[in-house]
């Protein structure tokens, strides 16, 4: 399955990632690691890693997605469920990553857009992102209140990374129905 948008006039791929995709996904993720604010981890995790996590999303049915321009990944995104207790199981967390010199361009957009169409083909009713430093990550936190995230919380100084203390936000979207029905 593969979507087409349209970035600044050219093509932008959104589709299904396959496991030869985990080399690029690494290497953008280790920028992320090492350089941004967004993820808690310290350490890159190594392809062999990844593709681990790849296929773990995978074996469980949800969605792991990749954006290419010109044909170079440039972005990624995955659902996994929120929590492994049952009562938790109508609840997605999802997670994003784009390439450093492709933010601003519609990128996060494009697969966030996908990766809730085909969350709500799926029998879950909310979705949550867990944004890494919170109010100072502008650029997720307006990318997830555009596709109908809600700051539902915040954890004050909960990482410890680069130097500094790192909050938390905890946004939600529903999905499908969301609460306004009991699932089937």
């Amino acid at each position: 399955m593969s979507a087409v948008d349209v970035l600044y006039g050219a093509e932008v791929e959104i589709r299904e990632a396959s496991p030869d995709d985990a080399h690029a996904i690494a290497a953008l993720y280790a920028w992320h690691v090492l350089n941004g604010r967004a993820s808690f981890e310290e350490i890159p995790p190594t392809v062999d890693e990844m593709r681990a996590r790849m296929l773990a999303i995978s074996q469980q049915g949800l969605p792991w997605l990749v954006a290419l321009y010109r044909g170079i990944i440039v972005g990624y995104c995955y659902a996994s469920h929120y929590r492994p207790r049952p009562a938790y199981r109508y609840t997605l967390e999802e997670s994003i990553y784009v390439d450093a010199s492709m933010t601003g361009r519609g990128v996060g957009s494009s697969l966030l857009t996908r990766l809730i169409e085909l969350c709500e083909q799926g029998p879950w009713r909310q979705m949550v992102a867990v944004v890494g430093d919170g109010n100072s990550n502008p650029g997720s936190l307006r990318l997830h209140k555009k596709h109908g995230f809600e700051v539902a919380g915040q954890l004050r100084s909960v990482g410890y990374k680069l130097g500094d203390w790192r909050d938390t936000l905890i946004m939600q979207r529903p999905l499908n129905d969301g609460d306004w029905t009991l699932p089937e």
